[in-house]
């Protein structure tokens, strides 16, 4: 048996209290040799639905308690939210013991949740309403209203695999004590026809992107260790980033698991790109927080913040000096920004489809990217002055 890594701030306060109890857990669990971990799956005749009743049957008692877990799923009301459902209800392995919904829509939305809760959930689903501030605080009223040790975070446009379920029993089987978090395998389906688009890549990003809880199981001991989401976060970036970096920083460890989900690419209206700069804002809190290195930390792509912000410079002196009558500084200034624009135009059309509309919305989209980008940029220096963690 390999050697038990040390034990990180936080550990012990719920994974010691059973020991003794490990109904439904296969052989080496109960003998605490668990070299054969990494490859068990819960038998066959424990793993599937009890699908001639559509209730949960053997699936939601075949883990001990101590690999029980909670499925939570912050929403909007998004139709793929009854996608994602399905796809756990129909998979194979044990299901949840519970599924917490975080309603997180606008406190004056009158209407129920639109979903459609299948079969063998019914029993298991359970919806909050949230404090409509973001996926950050939605998770954390989520995560704090289950008691289960292992809490697996989902997002409500994804598709579990159909071993998903089977495949976490094993991740969470497998996961030595200091491990705080597993991640799923992310996949992003991309037309087989024809180059993607500019939106459809940046989704496609999903896919090599660490710690994102689109599909990410974390103890609940580390979760309570480092008080969860840090809600300063108020967009769908950065906060899984957040959390991934301050529970390493205190011992803990995450790695990848073997389970699959896919991230289907979500319809865009034309402006999506540009609405995205405001994250900006967010890599400044990011910088405050974990310093100038959490990029390579959290192996994160840098972007173009840099050439964004010599872009802006460029055409902001070129407006400065026509409105002053110096025209040739003016000329050589206006130069540099076209330069730079028609760079970045080129860089997001290259790789795409090449049609008509995509060259329509990427021509006028890198025209506002730059500026905004900067202005998302100036307002996060101005609002997170000051802040650490």
């Amino acid at each position: 048996m390999t050697a038990e890594p040390s034990r990180p701030s936080g550990y012990g306060r719920h994974d010691e209290a059973d020991r003794d109890t490990a109904g439904g857990a296969p052989e080496w669990y109960a003998s605490g040799d668990w070299t054969d971990a990494a490859s068990w799956h819960p038998p066959p005749e424990e793993a599937g639905p009890d699908r001639g009743t559509g209730r949960a049957g053997r699936r939601e008692r075949s883990l001990p308690e101590e690999l029980a877990y909670a499925v939570v799923i912050p929403t909007l009301g998004r139709p793929s939210l009854s996608r994602t459902l399905r796809a756990l209800a129909d998979g194979r392995g044990p299901l949840p013991r519970r599924i917490v919904l975080v309603d997180d829509r606008p406190p004056h939305d009158p209407e129920p949740l639109p979903v459609d809760i299948p079969g063998p959930l019914r029993g298991l689903v359970e919806i909050i309403t949230g404090p409509a501030a973001g996926p950050a605080a939605a998770r954390n009223a989520g995560w704090r209203t289950v008691p289960e040790r292992w809490i697996a975070f989902l997002d409500d446009d994804v598709v579990p695999s159909p071993d998903w379920a089977a495949d976490l029993a094993a991740d969470l089987a497998a996961a030595a004590p200091g491990t705080a978090g597993i991640q799923g395998r992310i996949s992003v389906p991309l037309p087989p026809d024809r180059p993607a688009t500019d939106w459809e890549r940046v989704t496609a990003g999903l896919a090599t992107a660490r710690w994102i809880t689109a599909d990410m199981a974390y103890r609940r001991a580390a979760l309570e260790a480092v008080g969860g989401f840090d809600e300063r976060f108020p967009r769908a970036f950065r906060e899984d980033a957040d959390l991934a970096l301050r529970v390493q920083d205190t011992g803990w460890t995450l790695q990848p698991g073997r389970r699959r989900t896919e991230h289907p690419v979500r319809p865009a209206d034309w402006w999506v790109s540009v609405r995205a700069q405001a994250g900006n804002a967010d890599d400044v809190l990011m910088t405050r927080i974990h310093g100038r290195d959490w990029w390579s930390r959290a192996q994160a792509p840098r972007g173009r913040l840099p050439r964004h912000l010599a872009t802006t410079a460029a055409g902001t002196a070129a407006l400065l000096a026509a409105a002053l009558g110096r025209r040739r500084t003016a000329a050589v200034c206006a130069g540099l920004w076209l330069a730079g624009t028609a760079d970045f135009t080129a860089a997001r059309i290259a790789p795409g489809p090449r049609t008509v509309e995509e060259t329509a919305r990427m021509v006028t989209t890198s025209l506002l990217i730059p500026p905004v980008a900067v202005g998302h940029w100036l307002a996060g220096l101005l609002r997170h002055r000051g802040e650490s963690a």
